[in-house]
């Protein structure tokens, strides 16, 4: 009705229609924040650790015009957040005895020579689950995890079991100064199996590294695509994660082979002749068997 081609001005044509001038120039809110949702969206999906500020710079980086307070607001209606440590799972107990760091200047030439251990968070609407887990060094191979909603010795000391009814007992274990393995049921347990303990000092993650890895690859290449929201969904995807990064997912660290490869390559040296490997057990595998919940 109203239009730049007629002979009375814009503003002119609203005052006698009793129009807001402004109207004709306005965009719903709700289109505006379908497009802006969007491509915060596409950005969190390439980059799910940026928060709204990140992402607010990454936009205007590539010429979209939106405030934080506006990106915000859409992450938060869209239930998305960055990926990060939330809860702190290295928490340390002074008046437990601490242990020296074995790894420097050694080799680690054969399988089950050395195991690192590890907590790690895992987020879910009904609030945090503990992932323990303990990978062989040389072959990336993960010989035993526990799952747990509770942050406790418990939980390690079930993963630990299971690995060594497994695979054997390891020459040393390698953890942080976390209150879990410095306590006396964990040093113990380790002690008593003639295995020898070692912990990374304060502020050196890289001595845990392979482990540190471990994580990366399961909330970036496994839980989070996936969409794992809630207790059950972990229940499911966590023997899934398991069984495909020790069988299914190549190292490039490893020439391109799987830690299940590996493994058996460096315990009996061959493969057999149509390339295929027999799969190796873990009882950790089980979900009944790896989950402890109180």
């Amino acid at each position: 009705m109203i239009g730049k081609g007629n002979r009375l001005s814009v503003r002119r044509q609203s005052e006698l229609l009793a129009l807001n001038r402004s109207r004709l120039y306005y965009k719903t809110a709700e289109d505006t924040d379908t497009v802006r949702a969007n491509l915060i969206e596409e950005v969190y999906r390439q980059y799910p650790m940026y928060g709204y500020r990140r992402i607010q710079a990454h936009l205007k980086d590539h010429g979209y015009v939106i405030n934080r307070k506006c990106v915000l607001r859409l992450m938060r209606e869209l239930r998305i957040k960055a990926i990060y440590p939330a809860p702190k799972t290295t928490v340390r107990n002074q008046a437990h005895k601490k242990y020296p760091y074995l790894l420097s200047g050694i080799a680690v030439t054969k399988p089950h020579q050395v195991w690192q251990v590890d907590i790690t968070y895992l987020r879910t609407k009904q609030g945090f689950l503990y992932l323990t887990a303990l990978i062989d060094m040389r072959s990336r191979y993960v010989v035993g995890w526990s799952l747990s909603n509770s942050l406790d010795t418990e939980s390690c000391l079930r993963a630990l079991e299971d690995a060594i009814l497994t695979h054997g007992i390891p020459e040393i274990i390698n953890s942080d100064q976390g209150s879990q393995f410095t306590s006396h049921d964990w040093t113990q347990a380790l002690t008593s199996k003639g295995i020898l303990i070692s912990m990374s000092g304060s502020g050196r993650s890289n001595d845990n590294a392979y482990i540190e890895r471990l994580w990366r690859s399961l909330k970036y290449e496994w839980t989070f695509i996936k969409g794992a929201r809630t207790v059950e969904d972990y229940k499911t995807l966590l023997p899934q994660f398991f069984e495909w990064y020790n069988s299914k997912r190549p190292h490039q660290a490893l020439g391109y082979k799987t830690p299940a490869r590996a493994l058996e390559e460096l315990l009996y040296g061959y493969v057999d002749k149509a390339g295929a490997l027999t799969h190796i057990p873990t009882k950790a595998s089980s979900t009944s068997d790896s989950l402890i919940f109180v």
